[in-house]
């Protein structure tokens, strides 16, 4: 760690005492300040940019420049004239004040803008890739984190100035809109011009000036011309060497962009741990559709039957095979009339091993499991959209969105129970299985009638089904369950299974449906240039039906169908929600204020039992946005709001419903709504000057009569049942971030998360019935810092720290995790990278304790830049770890937990680039 400071402090001694200064301020013809104006120094003798900077809010510019030079200074401002000048440096700085006159037009600037690492355009930032790119890059990803002021995590998620970019497009056009991953992953790192980041992004330029928007981000890539109008991408295959075992990855990528139409081609075949889509990345692709009733002041969000199919942690397993087809397309019949969409297939095959600790709190319980988990899933999701807009004034869109998953699994466990009543071992093998689809439309109508008077219609209708399988073969040793009298009594007693049977074997069938649909009328008076008048009338429907039953399969293979009361659910739930609208904005100096209240009128009603239970009611719920524009690139936004919460069907249900082996559930017909009340700051800034950037966000919330649980526990074996809770849970969550880019070489950022809850549930003494109210605390803290350089012609490095805090009620559990990356593209030809990752995992005693470590490297040659064949040989968990440690929590319950990952690859992959 020494020598690397070193080399960081020697470098940077170098490169000051080779420069002098040169500063001055950009001013207009009425000498004041021209904030981010553009400037740029070219030196004459090789035509090189050496320097470049963003003027801050005083018009200060400072540029290091090399000693003994003659330099052209260019300056750009929108709206202005641009201007040159011819510096030569000798050993003295140089301070010089420049005014720029008025009458420039947009394309003045394009030059000094093509040519310009940085620069601004209004809302747009404009990055040159080429002048941060090293030679070692290879996808859009491994450019973005060399930009400044943007991230890119672990997920493929970006941000900039601390908001993450929830659109990715390319030359305009959607890349598998919803998601930023498969772009970040795979569009290639030689194929990018210039990436844009575009704030205050409104893909409705209707809604612009009426909405806020100041949090939406979008990304545009800008191709190199020699990309348009011809297929570009690259075609690779790998295979591994010296396993006994056979190990291949296959990954064809084809592109292909004209002003007319574009078309993408993505996929991916490996069995070394690639996956291009996670279950996760599948249940987050929103496919571009947002929450239109965000400004409604209800929630009322259908939630998901999942049986709880293992997930991956950090996307590693102890085997993962994949096959993934990705295309991806736009279409312009004519100026007015575009169409676009995206087809996702995916199947994979993951084998897991895990060992767990599940400690119940105030049960004096634990649990030990070793599992063995196989899975099979297979994804698709499709979506095709249109857009019609024959004038700036009218546009029409119309979206699809389907998601389709066949998903089971498998799982074998060794279960040792330790309680009051002793020790207790059983083997116990479960077989989960699901088939969701969900079908997403969206019909919006946008037009402005004139200056005064803008209209906006939306829709959006969700049709979903959900059909989980769960079977659970507890084996010969009776199942124990809460709740009954005596505590030894089996489940027999509840859901009246024959317990003589060898073997238990018990499964449930689920049945959900659901209609939603939402609809809203916006209106919006503009009264001047600062404030505009939003009245908004909407509703939401939504119809859902709920079908399960229980029953068991006896030793002879015939079915024992559990018809007692409460085993089986037959629900309906109709929920309604018609409410008005009132929001004013308002523009006051540095000031933008929207105040609003919403009226909404609540009906609902379930169906089950026979008989009928409806609730109505009317509650008025008020919202504020204030945000404080101190500069051009630096506010302050405070939200707050009151929000009714809806629960859907899942919790209303009376019947039981098997959870899992050791886990019933029953629903309550009489739940009402909750109320949260949230608030939340945020700031940033962002100086282009010395490319420093620094965002918070913090965030409370406290909800009343919260959906809860009210739990008995016979041991490990638990009992649940919901109700509206008195007691109010709160939570505060933050963020926060620096980050600096300097010296064009050098890259820093401190970033910290913290999350803080307080949860109330009720505990059921078994037997007596006795209610305790439990109240528990969770404190998560996480700590990232991390450095790196980039240089065009030296290794370059990025060191870092995490350190993770998890408090669950009491049980501490550590990780830290120092890591590296170095990147090197030497000889013209070569380009080498390695990562390596430190994991120290504890918990507050260190009775628990693991250390592990990763480290992967791969070498690529490639003769010219311009050759079309690549020879890559890579190494993936070189130290050939095999287990990593996570935890996590309920409130009833911790867990830690260690799994077996993949061990030792070595990849020899041969790629060909078009």
């Amino acid at each position: 760690m020494n020598k690397v400071l070193y080399l960081f402090l020697f470098l940077s001694n170098f490169s000051f005492a080779q420069t002098i200064r040169f500063e001055g301020n950009v001013l207009d013809d009425k000498k004041a300040p021209l904030e981010m104006a553009n400037v740029m120094a070219v030196n004459q003798a090789n035509k090189a940019v050496d320097a470049y900077a963003i003027t801050n809010d005083k018009g200060k510019f400072v540029l290091n420049l090399k000693t003994n030079s003659a330099y052209t200074i260019k300056f750009s401002y929108l709206g202005m004239k641009n201007k040159e000048i011819t510096v030569a440096t000798k050993t003295e700085n140089i301070s010089e004040n420049i005014t720029l006159e008025p009458g420039g037009i947009e394309l003045d600037n394009v030059e000094i803008v093509r040519e310009m690492p940085v620069s601004i355009k209004g809302d747009t930032i404009v990055y040159n890739a080429d002048s941060f790119k090293s030679g070692t890059e290879r996808k859009l990803e491994d450019v973005l984190k060399k930009l400044p002021g943007v991230e890119v995590n672990a997920d493929g998620e970006v941000e900039v100035e601390g908001k993450k970019v929830s659109k990715l497009m390319v030359e305009g056009k959607d890349f598998f809109d919803g998601d930023t991953k498969l772009g970040v992953k795979n569009i290639p790192a030689d194929a990018i011009d210039k990436v844009q980041v575009l704030r205050n992004y409104n893909e409705n330029s209707i809604l612009k000036g009426v909405e806020n928007n100041q949090d939406n981000l979008a990304m545009n890539i800008k191709l190199k011309e020699g990309k348009k109008n011809f297929w570009f991408g690259d075609a690779s295959a790998g295979i591994g060497v010296g396993h006994k075992d056979e190990r291949y990855i296959i990954n064809p990528k084809l592109f292909y962009y004209s002003p007319k139409y574009s078309i993408n081609l993505i996929g991916n075949f490996n069995n070394i741990g690639e996956l291009p889509l996670t279950i996760n990345d599948y249940f987050k692709f929103t496919g571009g559709f947002r929450n239109m009733m965000s400004k409604g002041g209800s929630n009322f969000n259908v939630s998901t039957n999942d049986l709880g199919i293992s997930l991956l942690r950090n996307n590693r397993a102890k085997e993962i095979e994949t096959q993934f087809g990705a295309t991806n397309f736009a279409y312009n019949p004519a100026k007015s009339w575009s169409i676009s969409g995206f087809g996702i297939l995916s199947t994979s095959i993951t084998d897991l091993e895990t060992k767990s600790s599940v400690n119940f709190l105030r049960e004096n319980s634990t649990e030990n499991r070793e599992e063995l988990a196989h899975q099979n899933s297979n994804l698709g999701l499709f979506k095709l959209s249109t857009v019609f807009k024959p004038n700036a004034d009218f546009q029409l869109d119309y979206d699809i969105l389907t998601k389709y998953s066949k998903q089971d699994e498998n799982n074998s466990l060794l279960r040792q129970t330790i309680d009051n009543s002793g020790t207790n071992v059983e083997n116990v093998t479960t077989f989960k299985d699901q088939n969701p689809i969900s079908v997403n439309q969206n019909l919006s109508f946008y037009n402005t009638i004139n200056e005064k008077n803008i209209l906006a219609l939306e829709m959006q209708h969700l049709y979903q089904e959900e059909d989980p399988f769960y079977n659970a073969d507890l084996g010969s040793r009776p199942f124990f369950i809460p709740g009954l009298l005596p505590n030894s009594a089996p489940l027999y007693n509840v859901l009246g299974y024959d317990y003589d049977e060898t073997r238990t074997n018990l499964n449930q069938n689920r049945f959900v449906k659901t209609n939603k649909l939402d609809a809203k009328l916006d209106y919006y008076y503009v009264l001047n240039a600062k404030s505009n008048i939003n009245i908004t009338l909407g509703n939401t429907y939504s119809y859902q039906t709920f079908n399960s039953s229980i029953f068991q399969i006896l030793d002879n293979g015939t079915t024992n169908n559990l018809t007692a009361a409460g085993n089986t659910n037959d629900v309906k739930y109709n929920f309604n929600d018609a409410f008005l609208g009132l929001h004013y904005k308002l523009l006051y100096k540095k000031f933008t204020v929207t105040p609003g209240v919403s009226l909404h009128n609540y009906s609902l009603n379930n169906e089950q039992l026979g008989t009928n239970y409806k609730q109505n009611l009317t509650q008025v719920l008020p919202d504020l946005f204030v945000l404080y524009q101190i500069k051009k690139s630096e506010s302050l936004t405070y939200r707050f709001a009151y929000t009714n919460n809806f629960t859907d069907i899942n919790k209303l249900v009376e019947g039981r419903v098997l959870n899992g082996y050791s886990s019933l559930s029953y629903g309550n017909r009489t739940l009402e709504n909750s109320i949260s009340q949230t608030h939340n700051l945020s700031y940033f800034k962002y100086n282009m000057f010395n490319f420093e950037n620094i965002f918070a966000n913090l965030n409370y919330s406290r909800t009343q009569d919260a959906v809860k649980s009210i739990s008995k526990f016979a041991g490990v074996n638990q009992e649940t049942r919901a109700f509206n809770s008195p007691y109010p849970d709160e939570n505060i969550s933050g963020v926060a971030g620096y980050g600096r880019s300097f010296l064009k070489r050098y890259k820093a950022s401190l970033n910290v998360r913290i999350n803080w809850g307080k949860f109330n549930n009720i505990r059921e003494t078994p037997g007596t019935g006795e209610q305790t109210l439990i109240t528990d605390e969770s404190f998560t803290q996480n700590y990232s810092l991390k450095a790196s350089t980039n240089y065009k012609n030296l290794p370059n490095l990025e060191i870092g720290f995490d350190y993770t805090v998890n408090d669950y009620a009491g049980s501490t559990f550590y990780t830290e995790k120092p890591f590296a990356r170095l990147d090197y593209y030497f000889l013209k030809s070569f380009s080498f990278v390695s990562e390596y990752e430190f994991y120290n995992y504890h918990n507050k005693d260190k009775s628990t304790q693991n250390e592990y470590d990763f480290l992967s490297a791969s070498l690529i040659y490639q003769k010219t830049k311009d050759s079309h064949w690549e020879y890559k040989i890579a190494a993936t968990n070189l130290l050939n770890t095999t287990t990593l440690n996570d935890d996590s929590f309920n409130q009833f319950s911790t867990r830690t937990s260690q799994y077996i990952v993949q061990p030792r690859y070595i990849i020899f992959s041969l790629k060909y680039n078009l």
